[in-house]
C-alpha cells in the first residue's frame, strides 16, 4: 500500500517462452534477463533497466505476488489500482491477465493468472477483515463488490455484460474530482469469487477474437474489466480511548487487456481484420502519446481525448492510481524490432507519476478531520490551565518551568510514597513473624521457658559461680583471726 502523495508508473516485463511455431522456424534467443539486476538486455548493445523483470521459466503466482498482491491489499484502504498489460500480438497478455478462461473453477492451478487469482484474494482479505473485527468487539466491516467488463472495439465502447450489444448509449464522463466513469454500462453486484470468475468468463466469451498470421485466437480489441470496492468501516480516532468513527471508503481495480500492436505485412490481415489492426495501432499510438507527454516531466497539454482508449486510462495514467504496467514479450530474433519497440514504450512508462490518494466520502473525511483538530485545540487548552505551557517576553511559546519544577517534585513524591509502602511491608511481616513465635512458645510451655523465667535462671547461676570463685581464691587461712594491732602509744 502506498502513502498518500506521488507515485510513479510501476513497469514489470515479463519474457514468453518459445511457442511451436518459432521452434519450428529454429528462431534463436535476443532476450537476456538479469533478474538479480532487475535488466534485460536485447540483443548485443541494448539494455534496460525496471521495477521487475521475469524470464522463461518464471510462473504466473511469481508475477502476481510480487506485482499485483499489494495493489489489492491497497484497495481496502481507498486506493485506486491498474494493471495494465502491453505488448504484441501472441506476446502472452492474456494468459498473463487470465481472461482466457475455459472453465470456472475456484482453486488456483499454476496457469491461473492475474485477474482470477485477485478476486480471490480481494474476497478472503474481506472475510479476514470480518472475524478480526470480531475478535476485537467492534462492528463488523461492509463490503459492497461490483463489476464490469467492456470491451473498445474499432474506437467503440461494448459492454461485454449485456445481452445485445450497443455502444450507442455509452459515453464518458468525468466527475468534479477527476474520475473518469462510464454512463449506460452494466455493474452486477457480486458475492464470491465463484460468482464474480462467473461473470469474467461470461464477458470473455463474448470478447471479439480472431486468427491472423501470429496469433491463431487473437484479440481484436482493448478489454477492461474492473471491481468496484466500497466499504463501510469503523476507525480509531487518535487520542481517545474507545473512541471510533464511520468512515466510507471507495476504490476501483482496472484489469485492463490490450490488444497487441500488429503489423498488417506480417500478420497478413485482410479486409476487416485489417480495419482491426489499423483501430488497434491508432489507439496504441494516442497511448504512446500520452505516455511521451506525461514521461516526460514537462508541463503541457496531454492529449487523452485523442483516443477513447486514452480517455478510459485517464486515471491510470497521470490521475488517482496505482498503476503497474506489464509488457509482455517475445524473445524470438524474428520478432526482434517489434520487442524493442515494447522496451521503449515500457521504459517511457516508467517516468510517468501519478497523484495518489484514498477515496474517502467527503462528509465523513471532514468530520474525521475536525475530530482530530477539536483533539489537538483540547489537548493546547489543558497544557495552558496546567501551567505546562506559556508565553515569553517576546510572545515565544515556551515551556515553563514552574511545571517541570512541580513534575520533579512529584517524580520524587512518588518514589517517597513507593519506599513507605516498602517499609510499612516489611513491618507488617515483622509483626507477623512475632505473631506466630508467642504462638508457638503457647502450644509448647513446657519446650520454651518464659523470658523472664530464663532470665533469673540464668542470674543466680551467675552469682553463685562468682561466690564460689571468690571464696576458692583466698587460700586455707581464710577463716583465721586476723593478728592485733600494735599501738604506737604502747610502744
Amino acid at each position: 500500500m502506498s502513502a498518500p502523495g506521488s507515485s510513479s508508473v510501476k513497469v514489470a516485463v515479463r519474457v514468453r517462452p518459445l511457442n511451436a511455431r518459432e521452434r519450428l522456424e529454429q528462431n534463436r534467443i535476443c532476450a537476456t534477463v538479469h533478474a538479480e539486476d532487475h535488466e534485460i538486455a536485447l540483443g548485443d548493445d541494448r539494455l534496460f533497466t525496471f521495477d521487475q523483470v521475469f524470464d522463461l521459466s518464471c510462473n504466473q503466482f511469481s508475477i502476481y505476488n510480487n506485482c499485483v498482491h499489494d495493489l489489492v491489499q491497497g484497495l481496502f484502504d481507498g486506493y485506486n489500482a491498474t494493471v495494465l498489460a502491453y505488448g504484441q500480438t501472441g506476446s502472452g497478455k492474456t494468459y498473463t491477465m487470465g481472461t482466457a478462461l475455459d472453465a470456472v473453477s475456484n482453486e488456483l492451478t499454476p496457469e491461473t493468472g492475474v485477474i482470477p487469482r485477485a478476486i480471490k484474494q480481494l474476497f478472503e482479505e474481506m472475510l479476514l477483515r470480518v472475524e478480526a473485527s470480531k475478535d476485537k468487539g467492534i462492528p463488523e466491516p461492509k463490503f459492497n463488490v461490483l463489476v464490469q467488463f467492456v470491451e473498445l472495439y474499432n474506437e467503440e465502447i461494448i459492454d461485454l455484460l449485456a445481452e445485445e450489444k450497443n455502444p450507442q448509449g455509452i459515453r464518458i464522463h468525468e466527475d468534479p474530482s477527476g474520475s473518469i466513469a462510464l454512463k449506460g454500462v452494466s455493474q452486477i453486484a457480486v458475492t464470491g469469487p465463484l460468482e464474480t470468475m462467473k461473470t469474467l468468463t461470461q464477458g470473455a466469451l463474448n470478447r471479439t477474437t480472431g486468427s491472423t498470421n501470429m496469433n491463431e485466437v487473437s484479440s481484436r480489441s482493448h478489454a477492461i474489466f474492473t471491481v468496484f470496492l466500497k466499504q463501510e468501516r469503523t476507525s480509531e480516532l487518535t487520542g481517545e480511548d474507545d473512541a471510533r468513527e464511520v468512515e466510507f471508503l471507495s476504490a476501483k481495480f482496472h484489469f485492463v487487456d490490450l490488444a497487441g500492436s500488429e503489423r498488417l505485412k506480417r500478420t497478413g490481415a485482410t479486409g476487416d481484420r485489417a480495419k482491426e489492426g489499423i483501430a488497434i495501432n491508432c489507439g496504441l499510438l494516442s497511448l504512446g502519446n500520452v505516455i511521451s507527454v506525461l514521461g516526460s516531466g514537462r508541463n503541457g497539454h496531454v492529449p487523452y481525448r485523442d483516443s477513447k482508449l486514452t480517455r478510459l486510462l485517464q486515471d491510470s495514467l497521470g490521475g488517482n492510481s496505482q498503476t503497474l504496467m506489464v509488457a509482455c514479450i517475445s524473445p524470438s530474433d524474428g520478432d526482434f524490432a517489434e520487442t524493442l519497440n515494447t522496451l521503449r514504450y515500457a521504459n517511457r512508462a516508467k517516468n510517468i507519476t501519478n497523484k495518489i490518494s484514498a477515496n474517502q466520502d467527503k462528509s465523513s473525511k471532514i468530520i474525521n478531520e475536525l475530530r482530530q483538530r477539536i483533539m489537538e485545540l483540547e489537548a493546547k487548552i489543558a497544557d495552558y490551565e496546567q501551567g505546562k505551557k506559556q508565553f515569553d517576553c517576546d510572545g515565544v511559546e515556551v515551556n515553563s518551568l514552574q511545571y517541570q519544577e512541580n513534575m520533579l517534585l512529584t517524580s520524587e513524591r512518588n518514589q517517597l510514597a513507593m519506599r513507605v509502602k516498602t517499609l510499612e511491608a516489611a513491618n507488617d511481616a515483622l509483626r507477623s513473624r512475632l505473631v506466630s513465635q508467642q504462638m508457638s512458645s503457647r502450644r509448647c510451655p513446657l519446650m520454651v521457658k518464659p523470658t523472664e523465667e530464663r532470665i533469673t535462671a540464668m542470674s543466680i547461676r551467675r552469682l553463685s559461680r562468682r561466690s564460689w570463685n571468690s571464696l576458692s581464691g583466698l587460700g586455707p587461712n581464710c577463716l583465721s583471726p586476723r593478728p592485733a594491732r600494735t599501738s604506737s602509744r604502747l610502744k
